[in-house]
């Protein structure tokens, strides 16, 4: 609660709150601020004090006031110097979906996507936060990783691996590991299809970057992982939301889409679906396959989850053989968010070109963070660790049902994996606001798609949402919305 100071006016604590928040991209740009009336309930303030804060973050340019709808907070990525620019490509943009059929409109996705992740990065408070999209540190802390990295940071070790640039495709070990872990996927790539990265992401990118062009066409689930529909769209792609199901990707919409835009690539996460938890069925995988062959599209395959995954879990790329298939992957989620290691099995045909953007992005990639990592695997470590991690993760996922469902919640798709896709029957993204003031950072269900939009749905991390203290923070704040 604010409270008047001799250094800070209650206007002045509130407005500093707002722009904190703005600043660090806790609030998301083009969210709206509470009313002017419910923002002083909230904060215990006069309604005066409310519209003077207001007008500072109006004065600072952090908010624009639209009329009759409120306060929104302004896109801070378009400079003065660029809005000539803007205005010319949202004409184009507009043009361009005039073009387009209205029922499957190619999105353009507002700049707010970065938001979780730089809440989770600022840190609002000491407390477990339900949005965030790891494991807590505590989960992963082990011995074995720092043997690894001590075991290749030797003198000798040193000498021959630091003072030199790396293999171009990544460490020869860590790839041969990587072929031999992948066929217990029944994934078979060999070490020359293997290319590593700068993790899971880089990985997306350098696909991203090697097969489409400004303009083209991309497929892409929804709801799904929001750093993928900004990143698509900040390249000039324009993006073709396909509704997620629980047996897979809503092919009638896949197809028209096929009929209407000739897309270049698909981009899917087939096993734990972020954020829903839905794992690809058979007979989608060979619909969406014969759909790739017919209208002459790839297929990048987003297996983040991997470690956290049923057996025998449906891949595409296993059905396909990487053929039109491109397998994704990395350890961020499962071992070290620092280490930042990920990689990519390829078709041969598009293996040298994958690496030539590697190489003009990064030159090559840590080889001792890669070949301690191969001795995690080959050891054994890795998976003994997963399964240590899945069997925790069951205990947690019963906790933090049990408690969602006593505080009013429902599911919206089966809880499986980490994370959960939870009705709270109040618009998300006004709650994120509201418990931000009390240090908990939520996912709005807003982030999850491609053209933002009022939802009432929430991500939440299995792992930090086992406590009975925030659901009945959280039970009370939705009652006051």
């Amino acid at each position: 609660m604010l409270t008047k100071t001799a250094s800070q006016s209650l206007t002045e604590q509130l407005s500093a709150r707002f722009a904190e928040r703005i600043r660090n991209r806790l609030l998301a740009p083009g969210s709206r601020l509470p009313s002017v009336r419910q923002c002083a309930l909230q904060q215990g303030v006069s309604p005066s004090t409310v519209v003077a804060a207001y007008d500072q973050l109006l004065a600072q340019g952090l908010v624009e006031a639209r009329r009759n709808s409120g306060f929104f907070i302004r896109n801070r990525a378009l400079a003065p110097e660029s809005v000539a620019q803007s205005a010319i490509n949202s004409v184009a943009n507009q043009d361009a979906r005039r073009t387009t059929k209205s029922s499957f409109e190619a999105h353009h996705v507002p700049v707010n996507a970065t938001a979780l992740i730089r809440g989770m990065f600022h840190g609002s408070s000491d407390k477990p936060q339900p949005g965030m999209g790891v494991f807590p540190p505590d989960w992963l802390a082990t011995t074995f990783m720092a043997a690894a990295v001590r075991r290749v940071t030797s003198t000798r070790a040193l000498h021959a691996f630091s003072l030199q640039y790396g293999e171009p495709a990544g460490d020869s070990g860590l790839r041969q590991s990587l072929s031999q872990k992948l066929i217990g996927l029944n994934v078979h790539a060999s070490p020359q299809q293997i290319i590593t990265t700068v993790g899971a992401t880089h990985a997306l990118d350098i696909v991203s970057r090697t097969l489409l062009r400004a303009g083209d066409h991309v497929m892409v689930e929804e709801p799904g992982w929001a750093i993928e529909f900004a990143r698509l769209d900040a390249l000039g792609m324009r993006i073709l939301p396909v509704p997620r199901r629980a047996d897979g990707p809503d092919l009638e919409v896949m197809a028209r889409y096929c009929e209407l835009h000739n897309p270049k690539l698909f981009v899917s996460v087939s096993v734990l679906h972020n954020p829903t938890g839905y794992c690809l069925s058979p007979g989608s995988a060979h619909r969406v396959l014969q759909l790739a062959n017919a209208h002459n599209f790839h297929i990048v395959e987003d297996d983040t989850y991997s470690h956290l995954a049923p057996e025998h879990a449906t891949r595409l790329c296993a059905l396909d053989g990487l053929q039109r298939t491109i397998y994704v992957s990395g350890f961020a989620k499962i071992l070290a968010p620092g280490w930042r290691v990920g990689f990519m099995a390829a078709p041969p045909a598009l293996f040298e070109r994958l690496l030539d953007t590697k190489l003009l992005a990064t030159l090559t990639t840590p080889a001792l963070l890669e070949k301690a990592l191969a001795w995690c695997i080959d050891q054994g470590q890795l998976r003994r660790h997963a399964e240590r991690i899945r069997t925790r993760l069951d205990l947690a996922r019963a906790r933090s049902v049990k408690l969602a469902l006593a505080h009013g919640c429902s599911f919206a798709a089966p809880p499986a994996g980490l994370f959960g896709w939870v009705e709270t029957g109040v618009d998300t993204d006004a709650l994120a606001q509201r418990m931000l003031d009390v240090g908990y950072l939520l996912a709005p269900g807003a982030l999850f798609h491609a053209s933002r939009q009022p939802s009432t749905l929430m991500r939440i991390n299995f792992c930090t949402t086992q406590e009975a203290q925030f659901w009945e923070v959280f039970s009370k704040i939705r009652a006051e919305l």
